[in-house]
C-alpha cells in the first residue's frame, strides 16, 4: 500500500516569503553581509581621533560605520578597514585634526535617529564611495 507525500496544512507566512526583486530606492538601506562589523572597525578607528566635544564621538562612529557599510554593499562584500577609511575621508576626519563642531555637524543626533541615519547614507553618492563603474553583484548559477 502506497501513500502520498503529505503536504503542509498551513499556508506559508507572508513575512517569510522572499521577493524575487527586493525594493530599492531612497530609505531602503543597503545590505552588506556582516554589516555590523563596520561598527567594530569604525569604533577602533574613531577612538584614534581627538574630539573637541567628547559627546560627538558616538554619533561620528555610527555615521562612519553606516557609510562604510554602504560602500561595502555596493561591491557585494562585507566591510573592511578601507571602507571605514574612505568614509572618514569623505567627511574630512583625519588622525592629525581635532574633530570640532564643524566636522561633527553632519553627524549631530545620528546615533538616536533612524531618519537622520537614512538621510546621511542616502545623501552620499555611490560615485563618491566607489569611483568608476558601480557594478551590482551577480548571482552565480
Amino acid at each position: 500500500m502506497t501513500t502520498q507525500t503529505p503536504q503542509l496544512a498551513r499556508a506559508p507566512k507572508a513575512g517569510l516569503q522572499r521577493s524575487a526583486h527586493p525594493p530599492t530606492g531612497a530609505s531602503f538601506g543597503s545590505q552588506a553581509p556582516g554589516g555590523g562589523f563596520a561598527l567594530t572597525i569604525a569604533h577602533r578607528e574613531i577612538s584614534k581621533l581627538d574630539f573637541e566635544h567628547e559627546h560627538d564621538r558616538h554619533d561620528v562612529e555610527i555615521g562612519v560605520a553606516l557609510v562604510a557599510e554602504k560602500r561595502a554593499s555596493l561591491v557585494g562584500r562585507g566591510p573592511i578597514l578601507e571602507d571605514v577609511h574612505v568614509a572618514m575621508g569623505l567627511f574630512g576626519l583625519r588622525a592629525s585634526t581635532i574633530v570640532d563642531h564643524h566636522l561633527a555637524m553632519p553627524f549631530a543626533g545620528l546615533a538616536h535617529s533612524y531618519v537622520l541615519q537614512r538621510q546621511l547614507v542616502d545623501g552620499v553618492a555611490k560615485e563618491k564611495l566607489v569611483p568608476g563603474t558601480v557594478r551590482t553583484p551577480r548571482l552565480s548559477n
